[in-house]
């Protein structure tokens, strides 16, 4: 055999298998070019977290000398003085109504798309462009729509046009998030309830949602901790009231909020009301924080749920 291999002459313009590896031109090219988009990526994530620190440090640099039980507990006064708790009990009225609305609509929608709409469903594809495009649009074009839906009909802008237009701008995400969250919930689970001949509207109730309703939480949170600081939309539909009462019906007048407190409080000729608006924009801030933080945990334990 030895003898033969040696008999058979060896092209040599082939490659020697025996020789050791090394990059042709194109492969080091492409190394190249795979390290400078690795490197551009890294350098546009630390740029993202660095422009976050940079805005977290500025708010908690200027907002922390305005904190207090006071500033908390208190209403308004006169010229950007008082506190803002008047604003911060109507954020809480209007962002917990809004999600009364788009939360049950959100999942319900989320439901359909993934659990009873055909893979070839007509329906399903235009359902889905419109939770798109409403993703998009801008939230002050949302505003516009409310207003000229509630407002200048009645000629009044209430806490409930407020809770209307952050409903819409809360319905994509929570829908959007509702589907991807129950495409992830294994398939097994719903061939077995299939196969005991359990309706569907009892597989999703008593096995799809126990599922996945971590993850659809989360989702929920998430809407919910971007409609909070949403400010386009109020200018609209609730900037109109009394900033130094606490006024909580929805329906009757205008409901202060901590989006609108900052927006006409910043330019007030005083010392103290630029304080205070940099404390009101600190708790805002805490608020998004600590709801981003909370939906992150919450859907990693839900996926930790769902691989167990």
């Amino acid at each position: 055999m030895t003898a033969l291999s040696d008999a058979i002459e060896r092209d040599p313009s082939l490659p020697d298998p025996a020789a050791p590896l090394s990059p042709s031109g194109n492969l080091r090219r492409r190394g190249v070019v795979s390290r400078v988009v690795e490197v551009g990526a890294w350098v546009a994530a630390l740029f993202a977290v660095a422009l976050l620190v940079l805005v977290v440090y500025t708010v908690v640099r200027n907002g922390l000398a305005a904190l207090s039980l006071n500033f908390l507990f208190t209403n308004p006064v006169g010229l950007g003085g008082g506190g803002i708790f008047n604003a911060l009990l109507g954020s809480a009225v209007i962002v917990a109504f809004a999600a009364l609305i788009a939360v049950p609509v959100g999942v319900l929608t989320g439901i359909y798309l993934t659990e009873f709409a055909g893979p070839r469903s007509g329906a399903a594809r235009a359902l889905k462009l419109v939770l798109d495009l409403l993703q998009g649009l801008p939230t002050i074009i949302v505003g516009v729509v409310v207003y000229g839906l509630l407002v200048a009909t009645t000629h009044v802008e209430t806490g409930f046009a407020a809770s209307i237009a952050l409903a819409i701008v809360m319905l994509p995400l929570i829908a959007r998030s509702s589907q991807e969250v129950l495409l992830v919930v294994p398939g097994s689970l719903r061939e077995a309830a299939d196969a005991l001949g359990v309706d569907r509207w009892r597989t999703v109730l008593g096995v799809i949602l126990p599922v996945a309703i971590g993850g659809i939480a989360t989702g929920a949170i998430l809407s919910i901790a971007r409609a909070a600081g949403e400010t386009a939309p109020l200018l609209f539909v609730d900037s109109l009231y009394n900033p130094s009462q606490t006024q909580l019906d929805l329906f009757g007048h205008g409901v202060p909020n901590i989006p609108i407190y900052i927006w006409t409080t910043y330019d007030l000729p005083t010392a103290n009301a630029i304080t205070n608006v940099w404390g009101a924009a600190l708790v805002l801030l805490t608020f998004i924080l600590l709801a981003n933080v909370a939906a992150r945990v919450l859907l990693a334990r839900t996926r930790a749920k769902m691989r167990g």
